[in-house]
């Protein structure tokens, strides 16, 4: 990663007392030369975050560079011989192993600390990819898949720990956040069309790229970032454990309808390429609108969260998640690949309403020593999603294309009216979470 990944001096010119304002994420106040209105636009944007941000976000864009084996894993099984019903055991074991590995993560993340687990669980996972990529028959696979699994998701919880603990602020955190989920998709779609390329040449440069990456990212956190910001208390006496968390019904809920939209969400890669199948479309229509929605994420999503983090936290997340149920709904209306188009624009401007807003949250709701554990437990409804969604979604399908699709605006909307309704309890906590608080249970609702 050279220095041009990370926003340029002069973008900030007049900034500097921003950071010294900002210390761990302070409020801006934001002073621009009147001779840049392009500075201007780079200040709005990009201003009141510290450097150590920049450098996990230049990691998360090298990473995702890099995110090519999971795309590609049922391509790779398939040249390794394997049947359908094999490869959906292997792609089993990869769920049933990233069940586990946030949980991990988050507690590691918070006893052992945030950059230590990043750096660990970045390497691990390149370990793990050279090993799924170079065995043979089906039990390594199965070792290799579920091994994938288990460490590929540790980083997760540390890094979006690591981002509330620099982010002081709760204002700038949805920005911060909604930066880091651009710069997920800015890597992820340059590495789509890489990974095609590089398969065509053999898949172990899949594993190679990805595995590489993933080392850069961790050498970028560890050079970068020389210590954690919070001092991390190894002790077990600090009362917000998994335990103490899940007895929670608030913070329970509200996993549930992350949980919840996560399904929705991973119709995109059940409902909707079977429903362009069955319009008669070719694979590859389906990837141009893959790509259109990286493209809208990429130029729409970091002036959307700038603007969006001033609203209600469970409001944006309503909002959005009710707009990607009807964009999904509409899929059922769909028949030409413009109209395939149109309804994706549709549920990815309710993406982007999603950006960042759910670990935004979490880091609002946790107190400092158990970021990483709320990280994980929100984070947990996306491993689970990976499991349930595709089961779901296809057999919802399999049944009735209009039973998935009425499903998916149901469920939506649902998850939309529960987050309004749990909106004054959530704000309570949240404002409760902004103190300090002493050692022992989580405030109530």
């Amino acid at each position: 990663m050279t220095t041009t990944d990370l926003p340029p001096d002069g973008a900030l010119e007049g900034l500097e007392g921003l950071e010294a304002a900002n210390g761990a994420g302070g409020a801006p106040a934001v002073a621009v030369a009147p001779h840049g209105w392009l500075r201007a636009a780079v200040a709005a944007q990009l201003g009141g975050l510290p450097r150590a941000f920049w450098t996990l976000f230049a990691g998360q864009v090298v990473n995702r560079l890099g995110g090519m084996v999971l795309s590609f894993l049922v391509y790779y099984l398939t040249a390794r011989g394997l049947s359908p019903g094999r490869i959906g055991t292997v792609m089993a074991a990869l769920g049933l192993g990233a069940l586990v590995s946030q949980p991990v993560g988050g507690w590691m993340a918070d006893r052992i600390g945030r950059r230590f687990t990043l750096v660990t669980g970045m390497v691990s996972t390149a370990v793990a990819l050279m090993f799924l990529g170079t065995v043979r028959g089906l039990p390594l696979l199965l070792t290799g898949a579920a091994l994938l699994g288990a460490v590929g998701e540790l980083y997760r919880p540390a890094s979006a720990a690591l981002v509330a603990d620099l982010v002081g602020d709760p204002a700038l955190r949805a920005k911060a956040y909604g930066l880091l989920y651009w710069a997920i998709n800015i890597g992820f779609s340059v590495a789509s069309v890489l990974a095609g390329f590089l398969a065509d040449h053999g898949y172990w440069l899949l594993f190679a790229v990805d595995g590489g990456t993933g080392v850069i990212f961790a050498a970028i956190v560890y050079v970068g970032i020389p210590r954690d910001p919070v001092p991390v208390r190894g002790d077990r006496g600090d009362g917000v454990g998994y335990r103490t968390a899940l007895r929670d019904p608030l913070l329970v809920t509200l996993v549930l309808l992350a949980l919840g939209y996560s399904v929705l969400y991973d119709q995109a890669f059940v409902g909707i390429p079977l429903a362009m199948r069955d319009a008669g479309l070719r694979p590859s229509v389906y990837g141009l609108t893959a790509a259109l929605n990286g493209v809208l994420i990429v130029v729409l999503q970091p002036a959307f969260s700038t603007w969006l983090a001033r609203f209600k936290r469970l409001h944006v997340l309503a909002v959005s998640w009710a707009v990607v149920g009807l964009g999904m709904a509409l899929t059922g209306l769909a028949s030409s690949p413009w109209q395939f188009a149109a309804t994706l624009t549709v549920w990815t401007l309710g993406e982007i309403g999603t950006a960042g807003f759910v670990v935004t949250l979490a880091a609002d709701l946790a107190p400092a020593r158990a970021r990483g554990r709320y990280q994980a437990i929100f984070g947990w409804s996306g491993s689970a999603a990976v499991l349930l969604g595709p089961v779901a979604g296809a057999s919802l399908y399999g049944a009735s294309p209009a039973a998935l699709w009425w499903a998916c605006l149901v469920l939506g909307l649902a998850c939309a009216a529960v987050a309004v309704a749990l909106t004054p309890a959530t704000e309570r906590r949240r404002a409760a979470a902004l103190d300090p608080l002493p050692a022992g249970p989580l405030p109530p609702g």
